[in-house]
């Protein structure tokens, strides 16, 4: 794993999706935190515009970023559906800055939204899995449980409530019988 000076304000660790890129230090709103940064690919040249990795970054239609490099410690930094920082693309420079749009507290995994073409392609077909979706599908899972918790509480209710006025019936040979005469009905 890179190796990072102890006066940047980010460390590369453990996440619920692998690895990711978390602060050290308080990040203020508008910060600028890192530069996403590798070889600049253009499209026009068939062997750059062929390559393939999950850490190409689009600056427009003609150039890519290749954040492949070990040394781009912001590859690390995961997707989030409710990001705590940005991309800050400057296509004429061909330059991509990372900066904060929330305050980010010390221990905070730093994330950014990679974007619907990314999301549709990479992240719905396997289930977006940033804290918020996790939350989202949580909550959703707990609604359903309690829906189903509230249906067998009201057929057993109904069925408690109907129970000494109701008569269990069994089937005797393709018949119903009733247990409270006795008799049996075709």
């Amino acid at each position: 794993m890179p190796a990072t000076s102890s006066n940047k304000p980010y460390r590369v660790g453990r996440s619920k999706t692998g690895l990711g890129l978390f602060a050290t230090k308080p990040i203020k709103k508008g910060t600028r935190i890192i530069r996403y940064f590798g070889p600049i690919l253009d499209s026009r040249i068939p062997e750059q515009d062929e390559i393939e990795n999950k850490y190409l970054f689009e600056l427009n239609g003609r150039w890519t970023i290749d954040g492949s490099v070990r040394k781009n410690l912001a590859r690390y930094i995961n997707h989030s559906c409710r990001p705590n920082a940005e991309s800050d693309v400057r296509p004429r420079e061909r330059k991509v800055f990372i900066r904060a749009i929330r305050n980010i507290e010390p221990g905070d995994e730093i994330n950014y939204d990679y974007g619907t073409d990314y999301f549709k392609a990479y992240l719905k077909p396997i289930g977006c899995k940033c804290v918020s979706c996790e939350a989202k599908r949580k909550k959703l899972r707990a609604e359903e449980r309690a829906e189903r918790a509230k249906v067998k509480a009201r057929t057993e209710a109904k069925a408690k409530k109907a129970g000494p006025k109701a008569t269990k019936k069994k089937k005797l040979n393709g018949h119903a019988f009733s247990k409270a005469n006795g008799r049996a009905r075709a």
